[in-house]
């Protein structure tokens, strides 16, 4: 999808030419939950909230936004079809879910700020209280209201209060859907009220063929994609990340950089420098979400394991983490000092 196409709002992390969730006709893996929820659906059993979990860019909010237009598109339940079927993407519902307009989808995420310049670091409570005027309404022939929430994880407090409102008296024919890269840190009472659904990462094939969906080229060479399949992990949004950003570049660096018997400092900084400049945004982003994935992925391992107390180490420094990501975004802290910094507590938490 070329920019001049673009049909939904630009998010805070949008990437120049690449489909949004909401324009997105098309959803690759996940075919077991897919089917499972059309089945859920045809039969009466739908939940009337999904937490939607799994690693970054695997496609979570495609898959919810895939799940808003089934329900739309077969308002009764019993005839709907028994798989989510691609859609017509010149249809009059696609387009209007795709750009914000549909009267029956509620897309929460992060707003602009009051200029209208920059996004905010949070879904605040005045974007949770647009839900009640979606409930109000009725829909005219009798189909679901969905509310998409993406990604839950960025909820302040008292937005995370105003949604536990709604999801524990929750209307008839709703369907909340929330997105999440790490549920741990939602709060318990909004997790027991949601069907949770993981996601598993795509197949290192489904990630190739994300890739040529979009027209992205890959490398020939048979070695160097399966780098960049791997380093991915399973993310067709990190793989763009490595073949567009030099996402694999700095993904290598950061192996060498925690994998070296010492902290090499200079070499943290040289790698903190490539993602420090004015037009360094997504590599920046990048480099964060890199290693917020990796605290989350030796913490699933430690507690796997049995190492409770080190499962348990490791999910206070990602929300650690995380939050140092967030003061960095709202005080324009210096990048370099935040990055090597991240690099230093995240060797000492795989120790």
């Amino acid at each position: 999808m070329n920019a001049g196409e673009r049909l939904a709002p630009e998010q805070h992390d949008t990437l120049p030419e690449i489909a949004e969730p909401a324009e997105n006709p098309l959803l690759i893996g996940h075919r077991n939950e897919a089917s499972g929820i059309a089945s859920a659906y045809r039969t009466g059993r739908l939940h009337h909230a999904i937490l939607l979990h799994g690693p970054r860019g695997i496609g979570k909010a495609t898959f919810a936004f895939a799940v808003a237009r089934h329900l739309l598109a077969h308002p009764d339940a019993a005839s709907a079809s028994e798989s989510l079927v691609a859609p017509d993407p010149q249809s009059v519902l696609f387009r209007q879910v795709a750009t914000g307009a549909h009267p029956g989808v509620l897309h929460l995420t992060r707003p602009l700020d009051r200029d209208g310049k920059k996004f905010k670091t949070a879904i605040t409570v005045d974007e949770v209280r647009r839900v009640a005027k979606l409930l109000s309404m009725t829909s005219h022939d009798g189909s679901y209201r969905v509310v998409v929430v993406d990604p839950a994880d960025d909820m302040n407090i008292n937005a995370a209060n105003a949604l536990l409102k709604n999801l524990e008296e929750p209307p008839s024919r709703t369907l909340f859907i929330l997105i999440s890269h790490a549920p741990g840190g939602l709060l318990p009472t909004i997790r027991s009220r949601c069907q949770a659904i993981r996601l598993q990462p795509l197949a290192p094939d489904d990630v190739l063929a994300v890739l040529a969906a979009l027209g992205e080229p890959v490398p020939e060479d048979e070695a160097a994609r399966g780098e960049i399949v791997r380093h991915a992990e399973g993310s067709p949004r990190s793989a763009l990340l490595m073949t567009r950003y030099g996402g694999l570049d700095l993904s290598q660096a950061l192996d060498a950089v925690l994998s070296a018997p010492r902290f090499d400092v200079a070499a943290a900084y040289k790698l903190a420098e490539a993602v420090s400049g004015r037009d360094a945004d997504i590599q920046f982003g990048f480099l964060n979400e890199t290693i917020l994935e990796r605290i989350a992925a030796r913490a699933g391992e430690a507690a796997m394991a049995g190492e409770l107390r080190h499962a348990q180490a490791l999910s206070g420094l990602w929300q650690e983490t995380r939050e140092t990501m967030r003061e960095t975004g709202v005080y324009n802290l210096d990048r370099k000092q935040h990055v090597v910094g991240l690099i230093g507590r995240l060797r000492e938490g795989l120790v």
